[in-house]
């Protein structure tokens, strides 16, 4: 979808520049009769194919040019983000893929204080080629017991939806997921029973997430150990 979404952009732009260069030659057309300058010569067909071949040729060249561009700067900015990570001691990032499939790559974080204390959480990353116009897509691969993330791996922070901006980077993400580990938020839910807990009765909350952690149930779900 991503990629349809981008070869659509592409063919837009393709679009565009064609009718803007047609527009330029028939104003320079019109600014030379105006000025007293002898009348354009009328092609010939033969003349018409060739025109229209050159200029296809052209804008083919122009299209490869501004492709190569644009995903030049996408895997430059991409690459220079992943570069300056300043990540957190308790979390890691891997590419299961090989380091040079920067667009998708998983990051670990182990928090070192809060309710998950000493849980090892996997989360993969989906980088978008619209990036950083659009969000990363990330989904939490171990099973956890949070009123954030639900039992299919989504997870609830803001900055993943309605507040991303292209300031914002991989970075970010990564440090707002360890803040879901450490400060959990029952107002904002995606698992509705468990932010129930935490708003209700914090120490039964701690006792689910802690027998969720060790590998066992809460209630009709089972947690795989992640300790």
């Amino acid at each position: 979808m991503e990629m349809n979404r981008f070869t659509l952009n592409f063919n837009i732009y393709v679009g565009v520049m064609i009718r803007l260069f047609k527009v330029k030659e028939k104003q320079r057309e019109l600014a030379e009769n105006a000025n007293g300058g002898a009348p354009t010569k009328k092609q010939s067909p033969g003349e018409l194919r060739l025109h229209k071949g050159l200029l296809h040729i052209f804008m083919g060249l122009s299209c490869l040019n501004f492709l190569y561009v644009i995903l030049m700067f996408y895997f430059v900015f991409l690459r220079v983000d992943i570069s300056e990570l300043n990540l957190p001691k308790s979390c890691a990032i891997t590419f299961p893929n090989g380091k040079d499939n920067l667009m998708n790559f998983e990051v670990s974080i182990r928090p070192d204080e809060g309710y998950y204390f000493g849980g090892t959480f996997l989360f993969s990353f989906q980088v978008s080629p619209v990036y950083p116009h659009e969000a990363p897509k990330v989904k939490c691969k171990t099973k956890v017991y949070h009123p954030n993330i639900d039992l299919e791996g989504n997870v609830c922070l803001n900055i993943l939806r309605e507040d991303w901006k292209p300031v914002l980077n991989i970075n970010t993400v990564i440090y707002g997921l360890y803040h879901l580990f450490t400060e959990p938020n029952y107002e904002d839910p995606l698992n509705h029973e468990a932010a129930a807990v935490l708003r209700d009765n914090p120490k039964m909350f701690e006792s689910n997430v802690r027998r969720a952690m060790s590998g066992g149930y809460v209630g009709q779900t089972f947690f795989p150990r992640c300790v």
